[in-house]
């Protein structure tokens, strides 16, 4: 499995570790300030927008074309929110189950569907949150090359150093 491209912002920021020459590949608009949510996000979603959203920006991440995505992870994060709210409002009424079956119209028990609303935005949510960057292998990927390794107490050996040499 191959890994996917990485963008020219995210490569620059690495250092470019493999050394081969950086292309300024064509990038979208980056915007004058970070956009407002778009109005059809709930008020959870929205104000997820407005936690990651200036970081993103800040970061040189979110442009253009990065709106809809970003309304894509905010919204699978409102999805999640309500449904993990709704199903801990059910558990508390059912002390046995705590939500996690109910009964169908036969009697029979089944698995609770808001279990499965949430494990699905959950899933959206960190999916989408990867190609921000906002999980920590994320950053971590991108971290690698940002910051520079301390150099080792031999490396002056190799590149001839007189810091050893006594007179």
């Amino acid at each position: 499995m191959s890994n996917p491209p990485v963008p020219f912002i995210v490569r620059k920021l690495r250092g470019n570790p493999g050394k081969r020459p950086l292309r300024n590949a064509p990038e979208p608009a980056l915007l004058p300030e970070c956009p407002k949510p778009p109005p059809f996000l709930s008020p959870y979603a929205q104000d997820e927008w407005w936690r990651v959203g200036p970081q993103l920006w800040t970061l040189g991440l979110l442009t253009t074309l990065d709106v809809s995505p970003l309304a894509a992870y905010c919204h699978a994060y409102g999805t999640w929110r309500e449904a993990a709210e709704a199903l801990e409002r059910v558990a508390a009424c059912d002390e046995a189950m705590r939500g996690l079956l109910i009964k169908t119209q036969d009697g029979n028990s089944r698995r609770n569907p808001l279990i499965k609303i949430a494990a699905d935005a959950a899933a959206d949510m960190i999916r989408f949150a990867a190609e921000f960057g906002l999980t920590p292998i994320a950053r971590t990927r991108i971290a690698q090359g940002i910051h520079q390794q301390p150099p080792s107490k031999f490396a002056g050996l190799l590149a001839g150093s007189d810091e050893g040499d006594s007179k």
